[in-house]
């Protein structure tokens, strides 16, 4: 099966059935519960949701995250996220751009992207393997397909294990990724549904990484994607590893506590649903946090239809600001959060003071 081909079936398959992690594990986000400030003492009509993002401004700390590309049946789903991003004032990512690169006639479906958001900042995606493969020079070719302003390098290797077709093999890994970061081009180290641990951001650290998107278990499973297409070849034997690892990871809250305590800049993604959880990423520590599979169904629409779908996160993220004195949405990193539930027994199993956890601090072991 062609890259281009396998695609188009992640995409049916994400939007035909469920394909978000499973029971108890699946809202990590609702065991964090913001403090509400009863005197917030501030005007909601002052507050202020921009940032700054790879050298743009945002107005607010939100992107619609890696989706499709690569296929010429998704150039108008990427069309119609970049238009409602870039009305919106958003970041956006694209999918691996690896077909592109097996098939010049592709690039479009990526660069039309950049011809529809000409002002937003734009993440470019390639995946580690094939990064390992092609050298960091490929990045300088990836960029320029779209005009990124930084190229995430994704880690997918649980989706690689239950994929009919994956590529299993990690070596070397973090030395192409240590040259990578120090080249021309910025890179965004991404995992894709399953987090990234303490252990992991220090490695990725000592090597010059100096941004991470945690992509946390919570949301979309990529081993739940590989399982459908694992039954509809009638591979049993993948069809079970991957419902037996469809919840596998870290979920996003820990994932962002333990990037941040490495002191690497953290983008939140995995499972955000709401500008509520947005909120609650900024409290722990991300600078932005990226949302994926509920834009995909608009976008299968129109971009009026993902602007829709989209600006509910940004009226939340506003009232949560509101309800927490928050004037600049920086100022979610200071607000208290109590942690609750099973993250935090995550976090005191893996060695965190909660005691200390009364606002944003550096989480020490």
């Amino acid at each position: 099966m062609t890259t281009s081909s396998r695609k188009l079936d992640h995409i049916r398959i994400c939007l035909d059935n469920p394909v978000e992690s499973e029971g108890a594990v699946a809202r990590s986000f609702d065991d964090l519960v913001l403090v509400h400030k009863a005197l917030p003492e501030i005007d909601e009509a002052d507050i202020d949701t921009s940032c700054r993002f790879l050298g743009r401004k945002l107005s607010a700390p939100l992107m619609i995250s890696a989706m499709t590309g690569g296929h010429p049946s998704v150039k108008e789903i990427n069309v119609n996220l970049a238009l409602a991003a870039s009305e919106l004032g958003i970041a956006m990512g694209v999918g691996s751009q690896r077909a592109a690169l097996e098939e010049e006639s592709l690039k479009d479906t990526f660069s039309a992207v950049r011809d529809a958001a000409p002002d937003i900042p734009i993440i470019g995606n390639i995946g580690a393997v094939q990064l390992k493969r092609s050298g960091p020079g490929i990045l300088d070719q990836l960029a320029e397909m779209i005009d990124a302003d930084a190229i995430a390098v994704h880690l997918n290797f649980l989706q690689e294990s239950i994929q009919p077709e994956g590529d299993r093999d990690a070596s070397g890994v973090v030395k192409v990724l240590g040259e990578a970061a120090n080249g021309s081009v910025p890179i965004i180290v991404k995992e894709t549904g399953a987090g990234i641990s303490r252990e992991t951001a220090a490695s990725l650290a000592d090597v010059g990484v100096k941004m991470i998107d945690v992509s946390g278990q919570g949301g979309l499973s990529w081993a739940g994607v590989e399982t459908y297409r694992a039954a509809e070849i009638g591979d049993r034997e993948l069809e079970e590893m991957g419902r037996l690892f469809w919840s596998w990871g870290i979920p996003t809250p820990v994932s962002i506590v333990e990037c941040r305590s490495i002191g690497l800049d953290v983008i939140s993604s995995g499972g955000i649903r709401s500008g509520l959880d947005v909120a609650k990423s900024l409290s722990l520590g991300a600078s932005l946090a990226g949302t994926a599979l509920p834009m995909l169904k608009p976008a299968t629409k129109d971009a009026k239809t993902v602007v829709s779908a989209m600006s509910p996160y940004l009226r939340a993220l506003r009232i949560c600001m509101f309800l927490t004195g928050c004037r600049r949405a920086g100022e979610l990193k200071g607000v208290p959060l109590v942690v609750l539930g099973r993250t935090r027994e995550w976090l005191l199993a893996r060695g965190y003071d909660l005691n200390e956890f009364s606002a944003y601090r550096e989480l020490t072991k």
